[in-house]
Protein backbone atom coordinates (compact mmCIF):
# COMPACT_ATOMS: atom_id res chain seq x y z
CA UNK A 1 0.00 0.00 0.00
CA UNK A 2 2.12 2.56 -1.17
CA UNK A 3 0.13 6.22 -0.05
CA UNK A 4 -0.61 4.69 2.90
CA UNK A 5 2.63 5.75 6.00
CA UNK A 6 1.40 3.98 8.65
CA UNK A 7 0.30 0.06 8.96
CA UNK A 8 -2.81 -1.10 11.08
CA UNK A 9 -0.73 -2.36 13.82
CA UNK A 10 1.11 0.69 14.01
CA UNK A 11 -1.82 2.97 14.27
CA UNK A 12 -3.38 0.53 17.12
CA UNK A 13 0.43 1.02 18.62
CA UNK A 14 -0.35 4.93 18.41
CA UNK A 15 -3.95 4.83 19.54
CA UNK A 16 -2.36 2.78 22.78
CA UNK A 17 0.42 4.35 23.42
CA UNK A 18 -2.03 8.29 23.39
CA UNK A 19 -4.65 6.00 25.72
CA UNK A 20 -7.55 6.83 23.20
CA UNK A 21 -9.44 3.39 21.42
CA UNK A 22 -10.17 5.26 17.50
CA UNK A 23 -8.98 8.21 15.26
CA UNK A 24 -11.71 9.98 16.00
CA UNK A 25 -10.61 10.32 19.37
CA UNK A 26 -8.45 12.41 18.63
CA UNK A 27 -10.88 15.06 17.33
CA UNK A 28 -13.51 14.51 19.79
CA UNK A 29 -13.12 18.15 21.63
CA UNK A 30 -14.04 19.61 18.06
CA UNK A 31 -18.23 20.42 18.23
CA UNK A 32 -19.33 17.67 15.47
CA UNK A 33 -20.99 20.59 13.47
CA UNK A 34 -17.50 21.85 13.10
CA UNK A 35 -16.05 19.00 11.69
CA UNK A 36 -15.28 17.92 8.07
CA UNK A 37 -18.09 15.96 6.20
CA UNK A 38 -17.75 12.05 5.67
CA UNK A 39 -15.82 12.16 2.01
CA UNK A 40 -17.68 9.56 0.27
CA UNK A 41 -14.64 7.68 -1.78
CA UNK A 42 -14.97 5.20 -4.25
CA UNK A 43 -13.22 1.75 -4.00
CA UNK A 44 -9.33 1.58 -4.40
CA UNK A 45 -7.64 1.45 -7.56
CA UNK A 46 -4.83 0.54 -8.92
CA UNK A 47 -1.45 2.57 -9.37
CA UNK A 48 -2.16 2.03 -13.11
CA UNK A 49 -5.67 3.42 -13.27
CA UNK A 50 -4.91 6.32 -10.63
CA UNK A 51 -1.72 7.70 -13.34
CA UNK A 52 -4.19 7.22 -16.37
CA UNK A 53 -6.88 9.11 -14.27
CA UNK A 54 -4.02 11.80 -13.64
CA UNK A 55 -2.79 11.99 -16.97
CA UNK A 56 -6.56 12.57 -18.63
CA UNK A 57 -6.74 15.43 -15.88
CA UNK A 58 -3.60 17.13 -16.43
CA UNK A 59 -4.78 16.97 -19.89
CA UNK A 60 -7.34 18.90 -19.59
CA UNK A 61 -5.10 22.10 -18.51
CA UNK A 62 -4.00 24.82 -20.89
CA UNK A 63 -0.49 25.03 -20.77
CA UNK A 64 2.53 26.59 -23.49
CA UNK A 65 2.93 23.15 -24.66
CA UNK A 66 -0.16 22.50 -26.18
CA UNK A 67 -1.91 26.21 -26.98
CA UNK A 68 -0.05 28.18 -29.18
CA UNK A 69 1.15 30.89 -26.06
CA UNK A 70 1.26 34.75 -26.09
CA UNK A 71 0.84 35.33 -22.19
CA UNK A 72 3.46 36.98 -20.49
CA UNK A 73 3.03 39.39 -17.65
CA UNK A 74 6.04 38.37 -15.38
CA UNK A 75 6.07 34.79 -16.19
CA UNK A 76 7.55 33.92 -19.69
CA UNK A 77 7.84 31.01 -22.47
CA UNK A 78 11.14 30.99 -23.41
CA UNK A 79 12.85 28.27 -24.90
CA UNK A 80 14.88 26.27 -22.26
CA UNK A 81 17.70 23.72 -24.16
CA UNK A 82 17.26 20.44 -23.04
CA UNK A 83 20.78 20.04 -21.79
CA UNK A 84 20.06 22.21 -18.74
CA UNK A 85 18.11 19.76 -16.96
CA UNK A 86 20.22 17.28 -17.31
CA UNK A 87 22.99 18.76 -16.38
CA UNK A 88 21.20 20.34 -13.41
CA UNK A 89 19.63 17.22 -12.56
CA UNK A 90 22.94 14.87 -12.05
CA UNK A 91 22.90 13.60 -8.44
CA UNK A 92 26.14 15.94 -8.01
CA UNK A 93 23.42 19.17 -8.29
CA UNK A 94 20.18 17.43 -7.05
CA UNK A 95 19.02 16.77 -4.15
CA UNK A 96 15.55 16.33 -2.32
CA UNK A 97 17.09 19.87 -0.33
CA UNK A 98 19.02 21.68 -3.47
CA UNK A 99 16.45 24.76 -3.45
CA UNK A 100 17.49 25.72 -0.03
CA UNK A 101 20.86 23.53 0.18
CA UNK A 102 23.29 24.35 2.66
CA UNK A 103 26.80 25.02 1.02
CA UNK A 104 29.23 22.20 2.14
CA UNK A 105 30.21 21.29 -0.96
CA UNK A 106 33.06 22.97 -3.50
CA UNK A 107 30.82 22.09 -6.46
CA UNK A 108 27.30 23.48 -5.12
CA UNK A 109 29.98 26.86 -3.94
CA UNK A 110 31.54 26.98 -7.30
CA UNK A 111 28.23 26.88 -9.29
CA UNK A 112 26.73 29.80 -6.92
CA UNK A 113 30.10 31.58 -7.86
CA UNK A 114 30.00 31.10 -11.39
CA UNK A 115 26.21 32.18 -11.28
CA UNK A 116 27.32 35.62 -9.14
CA UNK A 117 30.16 36.36 -12.05
CA UNK A 118 27.48 35.90 -14.69
CA UNK A 119 25.00 38.03 -13.21
CA UNK A 120 27.25 41.09 -12.43
CA UNK A 121 28.61 40.83 -16.01
CA UNK A 122 25.15 40.61 -17.16
CA UNK A 123 24.22 44.08 -14.83
CA UNK A 124 27.03 45.48 -15.08
CA UNK A 125 27.55 45.39 -11.14
CA UNK A 126 29.84 44.48 -8.97
CA UNK A 127 28.22 42.12 -6.46
CA UNK A 128 25.67 39.25 -6.62
CA UNK A 129 23.99 37.18 -4.19
CA UNK A 130 23.05 33.42 -4.69
CA UNK A 131 19.13 35.01 -5.52
CA UNK A 132 15.48 35.46 -3.47
CA UNK A 133 12.16 33.76 -3.64
CA UNK A 134 11.67 35.41 -6.55
CA UNK A 135 11.84 38.53 -8.66
CA UNK A 136 8.90 40.85 -6.82
CA UNK A 137 10.95 39.76 -3.32
CA UNK A 138 13.98 40.56 -4.57
CA UNK A 139 12.49 44.25 -5.50
CA UNK A 140 10.89 44.42 -2.24
CA UNK A 141 14.41 43.40 -0.47
CA UNK A 142 16.19 45.89 -2.26
CA UNK A 143 13.62 49.25 -1.47
CA UNK A 144 14.12 47.65 2.57
CA UNK A 145 18.12 48.18 2.11
CA UNK A 146 17.20 51.88 0.48
CA UNK A 147 15.08 52.22 3.83
CA UNK A 148 18.10 50.86 5.92
CA UNK A 149 20.69 53.13 4.19
CA UNK A 150 18.57 56.21 4.90
CA UNK A 151 17.69 55.36 8.61
CA UNK A 152 18.27 58.57 10.51
CA UNK A 153 18.29 60.95 7.77
CA UNK A 154 14.27 60.82 7.63
CA UNK A 155 14.53 59.27 4.19
CA UNK A 156 11.15 57.10 4.25
CA UNK A 157 10.10 57.74 0.47
CA UNK A 158 10.38 55.03 -2.14
CA UNK A 159 9.15 56.47 -5.92
CA UNK A 160 7.89 53.35 -7.66
CA UNK A 161 6.76 54.11 -12.19
CA UNK A 162 2.94 53.91 -11.96
CA UNK A 163 3.52 51.20 -14.49
CA UNK A 164 5.47 48.46 -12.37
CA UNK A 165 3.73 45.00 -12.41
CA UNK A 166 1.03 45.69 -10.23
CA UNK A 167 1.53 42.32 -8.01
CA UNK A 168 5.07 43.74 -7.45
CA UNK A 169 3.67 47.15 -5.96
CA UNK A 170 1.22 44.81 -4.04
CA UNK A 171 4.53 42.78 -2.41
CA UNK A 172 6.64 46.24 -1.78
CA UNK A 173 3.39 47.60 -0.02
CA UNK A 174 3.40 44.25 2.27
CA UNK A 175 7.36 44.43 2.99
CA UNK A 176 7.33 47.90 3.60
CA UNK A 177 4.11 48.64 5.65
CA UNK A 178 5.79 48.18 9.19
CA UNK A 179 8.68 49.98 8.33
CA UNK A 180 6.90 53.35 8.41
CA UNK A 181 7.44 53.97 4.20
CA UNK A 182 5.86 56.01 2.29
CA UNK A 183 5.53 54.67 -1.50
CA UNK A 184 4.17 56.97 -4.08
CA UNK A 185 4.26 56.42 -7.84
CA UNK A 186 5.30 58.97 -10.69
CA UNK A 187 4.87 58.83 -14.10
CA UNK A 188 7.75 59.64 -16.23
CA UNK A 189 7.28 61.06 -19.64
CA UNK A 190 10.02 59.61 -22.18
CA UNK A 191 8.00 60.90 -25.50
CA UNK A 192 8.07 64.54 -23.41
CA UNK A 193 11.46 64.35 -22.34
CA UNK A 194 10.09 64.34 -18.66
CA UNK A 195 11.68 63.82 -15.87
CA UNK A 196 10.22 62.61 -12.42
CA UNK A 197 11.26 65.38 -9.27
CA UNK A 198 13.37 63.43 -6.92
CA UNK A 199 12.13 64.79 -3.40
CA UNK A 200 14.86 65.17 -0.74
CA UNK A 201 13.56 63.23 1.70
CA UNK A 202 13.55 60.28 -1.28
CA UNK A 203 15.19 56.93 0.00
CA UNK A 204 15.60 55.33 -3.63
CA UNK A 205 13.84 55.47 -6.77
CA UNK A 206 12.84 52.44 -8.54
CA UNK A 207 12.58 52.28 -12.62
CA UNK A 208 11.36 49.46 -14.74
CA UNK A 209 13.50 48.50 -17.37
CA UNK A 210 10.90 47.74 -19.51
CA UNK A 211 7.25 48.07 -17.65
CA UNK A 212 4.43 45.98 -17.10
CA UNK A 213 3.49 46.97 -20.46
CA UNK A 214 6.78 46.22 -22.42
CA UNK A 215 7.95 49.69 -22.93
CA UNK A 216 11.56 50.87 -22.55
CA UNK A 217 11.90 53.68 -20.52
CA UNK A 218 14.08 56.42 -22.39
CA UNK A 219 14.48 59.06 -19.56
CA UNK A 220 17.44 56.94 -17.75
CA UNK A 221 20.12 58.65 -18.78
CA UNK A 222 21.28 60.75 -15.58
CA UNK A 223 18.54 59.80 -13.27
CA UNK A 224 20.79 58.30 -11.27
CA UNK A 225 22.94 61.38 -10.82
CA UNK A 226 19.78 63.58 -9.79
CA UNK A 227 18.83 60.05 -6.99
CA UNK A 228 22.53 60.27 -5.79
CA UNK A 229 22.33 64.12 -5.17
CA UNK A 230 19.40 63.54 -2.89
CA UNK A 231 21.22 60.99 -0.95
CA UNK A 232 19.05 57.91 -2.32
CA UNK A 233 19.72 54.77 -4.17
CA UNK A 234 18.66 54.00 -7.73
CA UNK A 235 16.95 50.76 -7.94
CA UNK A 236 16.50 49.02 -11.74
CA UNK A 237 14.25 46.08 -12.05
CA UNK A 238 14.99 44.50 -15.27
CA UNK A 239 14.18 42.00 -17.99
CA UNK A 240 17.86 39.57 -18.31
CA UNK A 241 16.72 38.58 -21.30
CA UNK A 242 16.71 42.43 -22.57
CA UNK A 243 20.11 43.56 -21.43
CA UNK A 244 21.60 40.73 -24.24
CA UNK A 245 20.75 43.82 -26.69
CA UNK A 246 20.45 47.15 -24.04
CA UNK A 247 22.69 48.95 -22.06
CA UNK A 248 22.90 47.19 -18.34
CA UNK A 249 21.24 48.86 -15.62
CA UNK A 250 25.18 49.53 -13.91
CA UNK A 251 25.69 51.75 -17.32
CA UNK A 252 23.01 53.92 -16.02
CA UNK A 253 24.19 54.51 -12.30
CA UNK A 254 21.80 52.10 -10.80
CA UNK A 255 23.17 51.56 -6.73
CA UNK A 256 20.71 47.95 -7.13
CA UNK A 257 19.89 45.88 -9.73
CA UNK A 258 16.40 43.15 -9.21
CA UNK A 259 15.60 41.23 -11.98
CA UNK A 260 12.93 37.65 -12.63
CA UNK A 261 15.49 34.81 -12.95
CA UNK A 262 12.47 32.51 -14.35
CA UNK A 263 13.43 33.27 -18.06
CA UNK A 264 16.78 32.34 -17.36
CA UNK A 265 16.62 28.33 -17.89
CA UNK A 266 13.58 27.89 -15.59
CA UNK A 267 10.04 26.79 -16.88
CA UNK A 268 6.84 28.12 -15.86
CA UNK A 269 6.11 25.69 -13.81
CA UNK A 270 2.84 26.71 -13.07
CA UNK A 271 3.90 29.75 -11.31
CA UNK A 272 7.16 28.29 -9.54
CA UNK A 273 9.64 28.22 -7.81
CA UNK A 274 10.91 31.14 -9.69
CA UNK A 275 14.57 33.10 -9.09
CA UNK A 276 14.87 36.85 -8.11
CA UNK A 277 18.07 38.09 -9.12
CA UNK A 278 19.68 41.21 -7.11
CA UNK A 279 22.97 42.41 -7.65
CA UNK A 280 24.79 45.71 -6.05
CA UNK A 281 27.54 48.23 -6.36
CA UNK A 282 30.78 47.05 -3.98
CA UNK A 283 30.09 49.80 -1.51
CA UNK A 284 26.64 48.27 -0.78
CA UNK A 285 27.43 44.30 -0.60
CA UNK A 286 27.82 44.24 3.30
CA UNK A 287 23.85 45.87 3.14
CA UNK A 288 23.02 42.91 0.92
CA UNK A 289 20.69 40.25 2.06
CA UNK A 290 21.61 36.81 1.15
CA UNK A 291 24.34 34.70 0.81
CA UNK A 292 27.80 35.47 -1.07
CA UNK A 293 30.10 32.89 -1.89
CA UNK A 294 33.89 33.39 -3.03
CA UNK A 295 37.07 32.37 -3.99
CA UNK A 296 40.35 32.03 -2.07
CA UNK A 297 43.08 29.96 -1.39
CA UNK A 298 44.47 27.24 0.91
CA UNK A 299 47.94 27.49 1.90
CA UNK A 300 49.19 25.06 -1.02
CA UNK A 301 48.00 27.91 -3.20
CA UNK A 302 44.95 25.91 -4.96
CA UNK A 303 41.86 27.85 -5.74
CA UNK A 304 38.85 27.22 -4.07
CA UNK A 305 35.40 28.49 -2.90
CA UNK A 306 34.04 29.90 0.66
CA UNK A 307 30.64 31.25 2.03
CA UNK A 308 31.54 34.70 2.20
CA UNK A 309 28.46 35.83 3.91
CA UNK A 310 25.75 33.93 4.80
CA UNK A 311 22.09 33.95 3.78
CA UNK A 312 21.14 32.88 7.13
CA UNK A 313 22.12 36.30 8.49
CA UNK A 314 19.13 36.68 11.33
CA UNK A 315 21.37 33.63 13.31
CA UNK A 316 24.03 36.83 13.95
CA UNK A 317 22.22 40.03 13.24
CA UNK A 318 18.82 38.98 14.34
CA UNK A 319 16.82 42.40 14.72
CA UNK A 320 19.75 44.20 12.56
CA UNK A 321 19.65 41.90 9.83
CA UNK A 322 18.43 43.69 6.31
CA UNK A 323 16.26 40.59 5.97
CA UNK A 324 14.94 37.42 7.88
CA UNK A 325 13.56 35.02 5.20
CA UNK A 326 16.04 35.35 2.77
CA UNK A 327 17.23 31.82 1.13
CA UNK A 328 18.25 31.15 -2.07
CA UNK A 329 16.42 29.36 -4.53
CA UNK A 330 19.40 26.69 -5.34
CA UNK A 331 18.07 24.86 -8.02
CA UNK A 332 16.49 27.54 -9.60
CA UNK A 333 19.56 29.43 -9.42
CA UNK A 334 21.68 26.57 -11.21
CA UNK A 335 19.70 26.56 -14.21
CA UNK A 336 20.08 30.25 -14.68
CA UNK A 337 23.85 29.43 -14.42
CA UNK A 338 23.71 26.81 -16.68
CA UNK A 339 21.90 28.58 -19.29
CA UNK A 340 24.13 32.09 -19.34
CA UNK A 341 27.48 29.95 -19.31
CA UNK A 342 25.92 27.88 -22.36
CA UNK A 343 24.24 30.98 -24.33
CA UNK A 344 26.81 32.87 -23.85
CA UNK A 345 27.12 36.42 -24.79
CA UNK A 346 25.93 36.00 -28.69
CA UNK A 347 23.46 33.32 -27.67
CA UNK A 348 21.62 35.53 -24.87
CA UNK A 349 21.40 38.11 -27.90
CA UNK A 350 20.41 36.20 -30.39
CA UNK A 351 17.24 34.98 -28.54
CA UNK A 352 16.67 38.93 -27.43
CA UNK A 353 16.84 39.52 -30.86
CA UNK A 354 14.19 37.57 -31.83
CA UNK A 355 12.14 38.71 -28.98
CA UNK A 356 12.80 42.26 -30.11
CA UNK A 357 11.72 41.39 -34.07
CA UNK A 358 8.97 38.93 -32.82
CA UNK A 359 6.85 41.23 -30.98
CA UNK A 360 7.63 43.96 -33.22
CA UNK A 361 6.38 42.03 -36.61
CA UNK A 362 3.18 40.98 -34.27
CA UNK A 363 2.63 44.68 -33.18
CA UNK A 364 2.89 45.53 -37.02
CA UNK A 365 0.40 42.49 -38.81
CA UNK A 366 -2.10 43.29 -35.75
CA UNK A 367 -2.46 46.82 -36.98
CA UNK A 368 -2.42 45.79 -40.67
CA UNK A 369 -4.40 43.12 -40.65
CA UNK A 370 -7.04 43.06 -37.69
CA UNK A 371 -7.03 46.98 -37.67
CA UNK A 372 -6.19 46.78 -34.19
CA UNK A 373 -4.05 49.39 -32.17
CA UNK A 374 -1.02 48.47 -30.24
CA UNK A 375 -0.06 51.01 -27.79
CA UNK A 376 4.00 51.87 -27.43
CA UNK A 377 5.71 55.00 -26.82
CA UNK A 378 7.83 55.53 -30.03
CA UNK A 379 7.55 51.63 -30.67
CA UNK A 380 10.23 51.09 -27.82
CA UNK A 381 8.92 47.91 -26.32
CA UNK A 382 10.56 44.53 -25.38
CA UNK A 383 8.51 41.21 -25.88
CA UNK A 384 5.05 42.39 -24.61
CA UNK A 385 2.78 45.38 -25.79
CA UNK A 386 -0.86 46.50 -25.40
CA UNK A 387 -3.14 45.88 -27.92
CA UNK A 388 -6.38 48.61 -28.03
CA UNK A 389 -9.54 46.45 -28.77
CA UNK A 390 -12.94 48.09 -29.86
CA UNK A 391 -14.78 45.74 -27.19
CA UNK A 392 -13.95 43.87 -23.91
CA UNK A 393 -11.12 42.34 -23.77
CA UNK A 394 -11.79 39.29 -21.72
CA UNK A 395 -14.36 38.44 -24.59
CA UNK A 396 -11.68 38.33 -27.31
CA UNK A 397 -9.48 36.19 -25.17
CA UNK A 398 -12.21 33.54 -24.28
CA UNK A 399 -12.81 33.00 -28.31
CA UNK A 400 -9.51 32.98 -29.15
CA UNK A 401 -8.88 30.33 -26.21
CA UNK A 402 -11.03 28.58 -27.83
CA UNK A 403 -9.38 28.41 -31.06
CA UNK A 404 -6.43 27.40 -29.15
CA UNK A 405 -4.49 30.48 -28.49
CA UNK A 406 -3.59 32.47 -25.18
CA UNK A 407 -4.22 35.17 -26.48
CA UNK A 408 -2.52 37.64 -23.52
CA UNK A 409 -3.61 39.16 -20.51
CA UNK A 410 -7.30 40.97 -20.75
CA UNK A 411 -5.68 44.27 -18.71
CA UNK A 412 -9.29 44.76 -16.86
CA UNK A 413 -7.37 42.67 -14.13
CA UNK A 414 -5.71 44.89 -12.53
CA UNK A 415 -7.06 48.29 -14.19
CA UNK A 416 -10.83 48.79 -14.47
CA UNK A 417 -10.39 51.57 -16.98
CA UNK A 418 -8.63 49.20 -19.55
CA UNK A 419 -10.95 46.63 -19.98
CA UNK A 420 -10.55 46.70 -23.39
CA UNK A 421 -6.62 46.33 -23.82
CA UNK A 422 -4.67 43.47 -24.08
CA UNK A 423 -1.25 43.24 -22.96
CA UNK A 424 0.61 40.57 -25.91
CA UNK A 425 3.87 38.74 -25.04
CA UNK A 426 5.84 37.22 -28.06
CA UNK A 427 8.94 35.21 -27.19
CA UNK A 428 11.97 33.42 -29.36
CA UNK A 429 9.56 30.68 -29.21
CA UNK A 430 6.81 31.76 -31.10
CA UNK A 431 6.72 31.44 -35.18
CA UNK A 432 6.00 33.66 -37.79
CA UNK A 433 3.07 31.30 -38.40
CA UNK A 434 1.58 31.52 -34.92
CA UNK A 435 2.12 35.43 -35.47
CA UNK A 436 0.06 35.35 -38.55
CA UNK A 437 -2.80 33.17 -37.20
CA UNK A 438 -2.88 35.05 -33.87
CA UNK A 439 -3.73 38.68 -36.45
CA UNK A 440 -6.08 36.28 -39.01
CA UNK A 441 -8.34 35.15 -35.77
CA UNK A 442 -7.79 38.27 -34.11
CA UNK A 443 -9.51 39.70 -37.33
CA UNK A 444 -12.19 37.31 -37.32
CA UNK A 445 -13.02 37.53 -33.44
CA UNK A 446 -13.50 41.48 -34.01
CA UNK A 447 -15.32 41.42 -37.25
CA UNK A 448 -17.86 39.02 -35.19
CA UNK A 449 -17.87 41.06 -32.31
CA UNK A 450 -19.24 44.50 -34.37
Amino acid sequence: MPYIPTTPAEEQQMLATLGIKSIDDLFRDVPKSLRYPDIKLEAGKSEMEVLQEISAMAGRNANADTYKWFLGAGAYNHYVPSIIGAIASRGEFLTAYTPYQPEVAQGTLQAIFEYQSLVTSLTGMDVSNAGHYDGATALAEAAIMALKNGEGQGKKKVLIPATLHPEYIEVLKTYLAPRGAIIETYNSSPSGGGRVGVPQDLACLIAAYPDFLGEIPDDLEGLADAVHAAGALFIVHADPIMLGIFKSPGEYGADIVTAEGQSLGNDLNFGGPYLGVMAVKEALMRKMPGRIVGEAHDDQGRRGFVLTLAAREQHIRREKAVSNICSNEGLAMLRAAIYLSLMGTEGLKGVAELCWNNSHYLASIIEEKAHAKTQSRKGVFFKEFVVELPCDAELVYKKMFDKGIVAGLPLGRYYPDKKNEMLVCVTEKNTKAQMDEYAALLKAVLEEAK
